[in-house]
């Protein structure tokens, strides 16, 4: 099998764009920067939402957590699906599992459905659970898609893009969201969500396939230079198609790979938790500068905008100067930036900041799934990918668990500082353990594909 083979057939000809490394690469993006603009729509009213159904505060703000454990519970069937069906099929399979999760919210939003508080408050949180799974899959799917169908020499550029296509969602699904509620109300926040899931569903079908996963098709054989001396014969006899064996599980591949996840893997959590958080500490800390509900969400406009802006100058750097650069770049400004935000005491300043911290996080956009596209094994790229998206998902969750923690004990600005220090052990590591110059970064020596 060649090395650039995630399957049979699948190393080049028809698996690849045609016409340029990122040409027709619209048939992803477009799936994807719909799909975000429903998500984008649905997460500022989920907590609004549990609180209309008579739930607490706590339990409220717990509610968008949901999302994060349907992810995580969902990579390994993910993984499963994409390494036997097809990133195509799984990418659709997703898309319209979300548009039934956004549905089922919509239900017990608008009161479709005649049932008790109680139990239509469950109905919400099953449809965020549901949300979070189908995320999973449609992320793993367009990761391994385009891990495959664009060479190494342009992929940074064509995840980074991604993760433009991603932001770009999420940065306008809000304000659509809150244009149709002035309308609908509450509802039409999920009104949205629906709507742009089923089109980016729709979308989906657009993508060209990879051939399949089969026995039938058996490895590509390599090049007679390239094979050991003992199989080369003047007048080979044909032989059956040999067999490959089953398919490579992933508790197999995180004994195999156990050193790049405990090494580059741990970084991923740290940046995922630096990520996370930085969604909390901007209103946190508008909060305690005593800000207007309006200005607050004007400062995290601007820092999102600022980490939009920076998504292709992020893989154009990550193709020319390695991933290193740009990881270690993006943790160090994340790092920085979070750890001034409790020294600002006037609007100006920590507006400024919080451009600084949208800056760091922009720069590193598409880092992660690049990471995980260089390192995935030709065989089992579905379930590797499961492995670094868990990681990533586990860091998700952590960040904003240990800034909440670390809140409540010592107070906000120790836990900002915390959050500073999990990025600034994150750019250590990174900086540790990927290689310097351009290119993809390469599994580490000793480290055994199958």
């Amino acid at each position: 099998m060649s090395p650039a083979d995630g399957r049979g057939g699948r190393g080049g000809g028809p698996g690849r764009f045609r016409g340029g490394p990122l040409e027709q690469a619209f048939q992803i993006y477009a799936p994807s920067a719909v799909y975000s603009v429903g998500l984008g729509a649905l997460t500022p009213a989920m907590a609004p939402a549990a609180t209309a159904f008579g739930a607490s505060v706590a339990l409220a703000a717990a509610s968008v957590v949901l999302v994060g454990l349907g992810s995580l519970a969902a990579n390994a069937p993910a993984a499963w699906l994409a390494s036997r069906a097809g990133e195509r099929t799984t990418i659709i399979v997703s898309a319209w599992l979300g548009a039934a999760g956004a549905l089922l919210t919509l239900a017990a939003v608008a009161g479709w459905l005649p049932v008790p508080p109680r139990t239509g408050l469950g109905i919400l949180m099953s449809g965020f659970v549901v949300v979070g799974m189908a995320g999973a899959g449609f992320n793993l799917a367009r990761q391994s898609y385009l891990a495959v169908a664009v060479p190494g020499s342009h992929r940074a550029r064509a995840m980074s893009t991604l993760g433009g296509t991603i932001r770009l969602g999420l940065f306008a699904g809000p304000f659509l969201g809150a244009g149709l509620q002035t309308l609908l109300g509450l509802q039409g926040a999920f009104v949205v969500a629906v709507a742009a899931m089923a089109l980016a569903a729709g979308l989906s079908f657009t993508i060209r396939d990879l051939a399949l996963p089969g026995p039938a098709q058996g490895p590509t054989p390599a090049p007679d230079s390239q094979l050991p001396l003992a199989t080369v014969s003047p007048d080979p006899a044909p032989d059956p198609a040999p067999d490959l064996g089953p398919r490579p599980t992933m508790r197999w591949l995180a004994r195999q790979h156990r050193r790049v996840l405990l090494t580059s893997g741990i970084g991923v959590v740290c940046l995922s938790a630096a990520r996370a958080s930085r969604s909390a500490v901007i209103p946190l800390w508008a909060t305690e500068l005593g800000l207007s509900p309006a200005a607050a969400s004007a400062v995290y406009g601007l820092s999102g905008l600022a980490d939009l802006l920076m998504f292709y100058p992020s893989g154009l750097m990550m193709d020319r100067r390695g991933r290193r650069v740009v990881a270690v770049c993006c943790l160090a400004g994340l790092a920085l930036g979070t750890a001034l935000v409790p020294l600002t005491g006037s609007p100006w300043w920590f507006a400024a900041v919080a451009l600084l911290v949208g800056l760091g996080n922009g720069f590193g956009s598409g880092i992660v799934m690049t990471l995980g596209a260089d390192y995935s094994p030709p065989d089992g790229r579905p379930q590797f990918l499961a492995l670094w998206r868990l990681q990533s998902d586990a860091g998700m969750l952590a960040g904003p668990a240990a800034l909440s923690a670390v809140t409540g004990l010592a107070g906000l600005a120790v836990g900002i500082w915390a959050v500073a220090a999990i990025a600034a052990v994150g750019a250590v590591i990174f900086a540790r353990t990927l290689p310097r110059g351009p290119g993809p970064v390469a599994v580490p020596a000793g480290t055994p594909s199958r």
